[in-house]
């Protein structure tokens, strides 16, 4: 009888092996194409450059370098292209790197209209995108795909945040000077919402083209409205812009109106100095001087840029890294399967805290409320922020949306 049973489970071990199934192991892990490839889409040239630009570049880089440049035993790849704000042209650069070059996952964007239109075509070829500066809420609603993730914040985070907070200092009236493209529409829209939900009235809006280096006849617009609030729903060099602008007008300095960016970069307060942007209340996941990791990132990302890090940059490396570590841990780069592994896993680091991605792709986190320093508090070059306040994940980002297209995923 021991003689018979060995045989059977010789010829089980035989067959197994002809049908290449290992006996007593898990399967082997599996790279597609042998090589991992991440391609950055960003402005390169353009009012988003700042601070997404190169510096995503160069963050997305540093997390690879971090990972050894490579995982499960194979190299990883990072390509990067300028989409130069148009829709057409990102997503054509998007559909060459899918097709052509087996890229299998695409990192930042930092524009709505380009995004939205990446994200259908990553579906569509099952692969990944991770968002770095988008806001429009739509990411997350009627244009939610399963293989999409917004990393750093959307417009509900932004409007919560800084929204609460000046009307709570008395911003009861507002009025919004939006740049005129899903994020700028999506942001006022969020803001909106959040401040008449808070008692505040919204007295009107007026559009600006992207990319607007007057801002006279907005701010007019604004200041005869007479709201205590004027909301900058733009951002980069149309904030820095429109700020410059309310300064030579005296908005600020009247004592009756108060100028608020709904989206502010550190890049954008080195840009307008602090004589400017000091008094800027802004809403931020991160800030280079947070605390010792966030310090001993920033000044890595100094040495190769001469700057410090904005959240998007920042951001971008912790999804870089979230993304490579999904994929060690899956034993795979398998589209489904890591982003399993990317949402069923927290995301604690110097840029994320209490971090999670939600079924509808949205990375939740704590936010900070932060203010810009007078320029005789500031005590060294970048010593740009005062803490005000730690608005925890659940208070900064508002529910999944009730259509949102990922809702059955809950």
């Amino acid at each position: 009888m021991p003689g018979r049973i060995n045989s059977i489970a010789l010829k089980a071990a035989v067959l197994c092996s002809a049908l290449g199934i290992a006996v007593g192991a898990q399967a082997a892990p599996t790279v597609s194409d042998g090589v991992v490839k991440i391609g950055v889409l960003t402005d390169l040239s353009g009012p988003f450059s700042d601070w997404s630009g190169n510096g995503s570049v160069v963050a997305t880089k540093m997390a690879v370098e971090d990972a050894g440049s490579q995982v499960l035993g194979k190299p990883v790849q990072v390509v990067s292209a300028d989409h130069q704000n148009k829709t057409d042209i990102g997503l054509g650069i998007a559909r060459k790197w899918y097709e052509q070059e087996k890229v299998d996952a695409i990192f930042d964007i930092s524009n709505s209209s380009v995004a939205l239109a990446v994200m259908g075509l990553t579906k569509e070829k099952d692969k990944i995108v991770v968002l770095g500066g988008v806001s429009t809420p739509r990411v997350t609603g009627d244009a939610c795909t399963p293989n999409s993730i917004q990393y750093i914040y959307d417009a509900n985070a932004l409007s919560n945040v800084v929204g609460k907070a000046l009307t709570q200092q008395g911003g009861n009236s507002w009025y919004f000077i939006t740049v005129d493209f899903a994020f700028g529409l999506g942001l006022e829209k969020a803001t909106s919402e959040v401040v008449e939900k808070s008692g505040a009235k919204v007295l009107g809006s007026v559009r600006h083209p992207l990319n607007t280096t007057d801002f006279s006849q907005y701010l007019l617009k604004a200041q005869a409205s007479g709201a205590k609030v004027i909301g900058l729903a733009n951002a980069g060099t149309d904030t820095i812009n429109a700020i410059k602008g309310s300064n030579e007008f005296g908005i600020a300095a009247g004592g009756k109106q108060r100028v608020a960016s709904l989206l502010t970069f550190i890049t954008d307060v080195q840009s307008m100095g602090l004589e400017q942007a000091q008094g800027l209340i802004l809403s931020t996941p991160f800030y280079w001087d947070n605390d010792d990791e966030s310090r001993k990132f920033s000044k890595r990302f100094f040495e190769k840029t001469k700057r410090m890090p904005t959240m998007v940059q920042a951001g971008m490396y912790s999804a870089v890294r979230h993304y490579l570590q999904s994929i060690a841990a899956s034993g795979t780069d398998d589209t489904k399967i890591v982003m399993a592994k990317m949402k069923s896993t927290p995301v604690n680091d110097f840029f994320a805290r209490n971090g999670h991605i939600r079924a509808d792709g949205l990375h939740v986190h704590d936010m900070y409320l932060m203010q810009v320093k007078k320029p005789a508090e500031s005590k060294a070059p970048w010593d740009y922020y005062r803490h005000v306040a730690t608005v925890s994940a659940a208070n900064a980002f508002s529910p999944m949306a009730a259509n949102s297209a990922c809702a059955s995923a809950k």
